[in-house]
């Protein structure tokens, strides 16, 4: 004999048992869907082979790539901005200096922050030289080095500055005949100065 319970509980019971089926291979399906694409596109790894036929391990090798690339790319040397724009125009000069023996002299350009100056210079003879700066506000006769060079002919390349103030180079003539130092220099200075023992400095505006 069946009792009205047991008539009741019978298709509860039935669909318990349909939900945890279906719940079952809805586990199942996620499982395989894991295995078979997650694992191999994401992460490179591809336990049944499926992955690598479908091509979906190659997404992943890609991925690492990217991510092995970008750490290489973890940001500009002290912040400075990719771009920098600016309000004033492109300056480019080539000045030339005469240093008599034993000798020496300094010439400068005002840089802001971050500004860029591309430069090359050469002389006729040896020189030993310093490219340095002055910041703003620093006491008098305080400088930072950047480059300390002795015996050279030529250099080059590109100085980005850290700081706003004068940006620029001390040559020394050691030798006992007069050197003629040729500098070329582009960016967007406003202003250069010329140093010499005893004698007044000299400034150049750049309209």
């Amino acid at each position: 004999m069946v009792t009205t319970e047991t008539k009741a509980t019978a298709p509860a019971t039935v669909a318990r048992e349909r939900i945890a089926l279906a719940a079952g291979a809805a586990l199942l399906a996620a499982g395989l869907i894991l295995v078979i694409a997650v694992l191999p596109a994401e992460y490179g790894v591809d336990p049944l082979g499926v992955g690598r036929k479908l091509g979906l391990t190659a997404m992943g090798d890609l991925q690492k790539k990217l991510e092995a690339f970008q750490a290489t790319r973890t940001g500009s040397p002290s912040g400075a901005a990719i771009v920098a724009p600016q309000d004033r125009s492109y300056r480019q000069e080539t000045v030339e200096f005469k240093i008599g023996p034993h000798d020496s002299m300094e010439y400068k350009y005002r840089l802001d922050k971050g500004e860029a100056l591309l430069y090359s210079w050469k002389a006729t003879s040896p020189v030993n030289y310093e490219l340095h700066a002055e910041p703003d506000g620093a006491p008098q006769g305080y400088a930072e080095s950047y480059r300390k060079e002795n015996a050279k002919e030529t250099a080059s390349g590109t100085l980005t500055v850290p700081f706003s103030g004068i940006h620029g180079w001390y040559w020394e003539n050691p030798g006992n005949t007069e050197v003629t130092v040729t500098l070329s220099a582009a960016g967007f200075y406003r202003m250069s100065h010329e140093f010499r023992k005893d004698a007044p400095p000299k400034t150049k505006i750049f309209q």
